[in-house]
């Protein structure tokens, strides 16, 4: 007796449209249409950046929710994914740009405090192996705020505790430890990151990425300055790591302070997935994402799974919002097909409000192509 088609559905999310469970869902919805035989497994994923806590608890990990101060120290709701001794921690999910109250952007006063706040609640749940998805930042403060509120304390010439955010950085003349919360010390830190940049300089976190958080060229010079003087006191060693400038140099921070690991976002959550035996079996791997373009070969999540797979030995297909890449480059990346969104309706605003309908016709499409009876 032959034992059944096995098609395991790894997507991510289409931004704007679907998080990455809603498009697994919508995609079995379709493979079951034409294939009710075959046996479907949902293993939505992320990168590190936004939707990385909802792929864990899809995955069956605990969903652990607090309230904690957002980028400009407004109180919101925040969440995180735990397993046994591990926590999954998401940077965009508490003090990213969706957090911004109003969407209006506070570039010199907003900060990762609350990103601390959820890393504290973690340990005091027991959690020694904290991994923290970088991507989404509102803020652009070296990651001092999230080390404040894990109980290191900045300090300015005077003595006193310096406020939030990354202007203030500029007055920042030492940092003082003693108080750090206790279970730092038997933590181990891993920085999802998918970027590396380092903290200062042209391809640093201010000349790359403040501007994306509404910082002008003022602002921008007062954080560069205010940057620099806060990886002189808190690690210069690291100012030049590749991912140092993750996040608004969050990657820094947790470096020089935390002796944080930088991974590839997308590895690190694979592998905390056991994807590799998910794979055991499978006929074919679905994965995908909103766009897939010359972004999404620097290390996406789609790029990761095609990988994953291919060393399993399981073909893969990818299912995207649009596809701005060369057929040459899709199958030169590993991927056996392409099916975007805007293939079925080339209008990208019905694409994003028709999503999930869309998604379900290209399962449709998959099953008739790839899992023939």
């Amino acid at each position: 007796m032959t034992s059944a088609t096995r098609v395991v559905l790894a997507p991510d999310k289409f931004k704007g449209s679907l998080t990455a469970p809603e498009v697994a869902a919508a995609l079995a919805a379709g493979i079951s249409r034409v294939r009710p035989d075959v046996e479907v497994r949902r293993v939505p994923v992320a990168d590190g950046g936004d939707g990385t806590v909802d792929a864990f608890v899809a995955a069956g990990w605990e969903r652990i929710e607090l309230t904690a101060p957002g980028p400009t120290g407004v109180a919101t709701d925040a969440a995180y994914a735990m397993r046994g001794g591990t926590a999954v921690v998401e940077l965009a999910a508490v003090v990213g740009l969706v957090k911004l109250p109003g969407d209006e952007p506070d570039p010199l006063g907003s900060s990762t405090y609350g990103l601390g706040v959820v890393i504290a609640h973690a340990l005091d749940r027991g959690a020694a192996e904290i991994v923290i998805g970088l991507g989404g930042s509102a803020s652009t403060d070296g990651g001092a705020g999230m080390l404040q509120a894990l109980g290191v304390r900045v300090l300015d010439a005077e003595g006193r505790k310096l406020p939030c955010g990354g202007a203030a950085l500029a007055h920042a003349v030492e940092i003082d430890r003693t108080g750090i919360h206790p279970g730092v010390a038997a933590a181990h830190f891993t920085l999802a990151c998918d970027v590396d940049n380092p903290l200062l300089g042209p391809n640093g976190a201010v000349a790359v990425y403040a501007p994306q958080k509404g910082a002008d060229p003022g602002q921008r010079w007062t954080l560069e300055a205010a940057l620099k003087n806060w990886a002189a006191i808190a690690g210069p060693d690291f100012a030049d790591r590749p991912g140092a400038g993750a996040a608004g140099g969050t990657g820094f921070g947790a470096m020089a302070l935390l002796g944080a690991e930088v991974r590839s976002g997308i590895e690190v959550i694979l592998d905390l997935l056991d994807f590799p035996a998910l794979l055991d079996g499978a006929d074919l791997v679905v994965t995908g994402e909103g766009s897939l373009d010359t972004q999404s070969l620097r290390g996406k999540a789609p790029i990761g799974v095609c990988g994953a797979a291919r060393t399993a030995g399981v073909p893969v297909v990818a299912a995207v919002g649009r596809a701005l890449l060369a057929p040459q480059q899709i199958r030169a990346a590993g991927f056996a097909a392409c099916y975007a969104l805007t293939d079925l309706d080339p209008d990208p605003g019905r694409c994003m409000t028709q999503a999930r309908h869309l998604v379900t016709r290209v399962g449709e499409q998959i099953a008739r192509r790839h899992l023939a009876e």
